[in-house]
């Protein structure tokens, strides 16, 4: 019986692996409530993001428990930074479009946004939003559309909402079903199966 659970949860790591989408990733800008923290990573881990970018510079990094709900986030990468323009420099230079979500401006509407291509997501501070910085320095800024009284979600909703959208679009096009580069996934499958 244990063998069984080990061959299954094997299978579990190689399939989710192989999907993971390399060409969406999500940015967090000065989040700082911890259990908002640990919702998007469900989310991320959930629509197959590997790798999550994180810009303090004004609250401190959260702590989060390898324990708690926020278990998701051993499965998926994190990369810190201090400074935005280093994030969206990086990321830049990774090819990556970035989106920032906004209520300030003139944003577009979220469903504008062909979510397919290799892009980035920002979202700002439960409370602040986002930076005048990360805001001005994005390729383009989106809200999500809403019908009620009040004009804003919860982060760790609005990124779910972001990223099933960027999901729904994934999987018309077949994305989850096309393997990506296989020494990455190698790579990854390596790694998950020492997780505990």
């Amino acid at each position: 019986m244990r063998k069984q659970i080990t061959e299954r949860r094997k299978e579990k790591i190689i399939a989710v692996a192989s999907a993971r989408q390399d060409s969406l990733r999500l940015v967090l800008e000065n989040v700082h409530d911890p259990h908002n923290v640990s919702a998007v990573f469900r989310s991320c881990d959930a629509v197959g993001i590997p790798k999550v970018s994180l810009i303090y510079n004004i609250e401190k990094y959260p702590k989060i428990g390898s324990k708690s709900s926020a278990s998701a986030f051993k499965w998926v990468e994190k990369e810190k930074y201090t400074v935005v323009e280093k994030c969206y420099q990086t990321l830049h230079e990774e090819g990556f479009t970035i989106l920032a979500s906004s209520l300030k401006g003139n944003p577009k509407s979220l469903y504008d946004f062909d979510l397919t291509k290799k892009v980035a997501l920002v979202f700002g501070n439960e409370h602040r939003g986002i930076s005048d910085d990360a805001e001005s320095l994005a390729d383009n800024v989106f809200y999500i559309p809403m019908q009620g009284m009040v004009q804003s979600l919860n982060i760790s909703v609005a990124a779910a909402v972001t990223l099933y959208e960027a999901m729904r679009q994934r999987m018309l096009k077949g994305l989850y079903d096309q393997k990506g580069n296989p020494e990455l996934i190698e790579r990854r499958i390596e790694e998950w199966l020492t997780k505990k």
